[in-house]
């Protein structure tokens, strides 16, 4: 089990080298065509990725973050806390094609909401804690099919990229994960969030017919506080 706010150096190293493999075999992202291009976060212009910082003006702290050390705040509606370490946090990732996540899960039932990542697939490794977690296939052969699996610490799970998943805390105490994405900004769409807590919302005629539900579960819905674990 953790101690305080670090995780033993052998589980982290076997996130990290996790990780390493999966970037090797499945990253998104287009490959650096020079050592690094640290990202320059003072600009205006938007571009599909990230401008360059100028090399000369490197540092080590570019290639740092410190963020994952300590758990996340879990008292909050789903029980959960995503702390991400993309791009927005290690400006060193650009072009890179990984980032990492650090997920807490509130002890009997704290849940990641089902939710899926469109720029990446997702390397799970459960830290501490039981948790039971699973993916739904698209609309093809398998017919939305459901993948499960408990995990304990120490186990793995892979959630292919795009296909909504999530993760459930099943035990008494606290639980938490590392996650390795093949992107450096993955990207998030919670599920419920994005139905029924979009703005402006969607139409009750969409939903009701797309549901198969009258006017007033919809507007029940869409009426809820969906709280962003992320």
């Amino acid at each position: 089990m953790m101690k305080g706010a670090h995780f033993p150096a052998t589980t982290a190293a076997f996130a990290l080298l996790a990780l390493a493999t999966f970037h090797l075999v499945s990253a998104s992202d287009p490959s650096s065509l020079q050592d690094f291009c640290v990202a320059l976060k003072n600009t205006d212009v938007f571009v599909n990725g990230k401008f360059c910082k100028d090399p000369k003006l490197v540092t080590e702290d570019d290639f740092f973050f410190d963020g994952l050390r300590m758990p996340g705040n879990t008292s909050n509606a789903v029980g959960s806390k995503v702390t991400p370490a993309n791009v927005e946090q290690i400006a060193g990732l650009n072009t890179l094609g990984i980032s990492l996540a650090r997920i807490d899960y509130a002890p009997n039932g704290g849940l990641n909401p089902p939710h899926t990542h469109p720029r990446a697939s997702e390397f799970l490794v459960v830290m501490e804690g039981t948790l039971y977690v699973g993916f739904v296939t698209s609309n093809s052969d398998n017919g939305n099919k459901l993948f499960t699996k408990v995990l304990y610490t120490g186990d793995v799970f892979v959630f292919p990229v795009g296909l909504i998943h999530f993760q459930f805390n099943i035990g008494k105490v606290k639980a938490m994960a590392i996650a390795g994405l093949s992107s450096q900004n993955p990207g998030v769409i919670t599920i419920a969030n994005a139905v029924f807590g979009s703005k402006p919302p969607i139409k009750l005629d969409v939903l009701t017919k797309a549901f198969q539900v009258d006017n007033n579960v919809v507007q029940y819905l869409q009426n809820q506080f969906w709280y962003d674990n992320n």
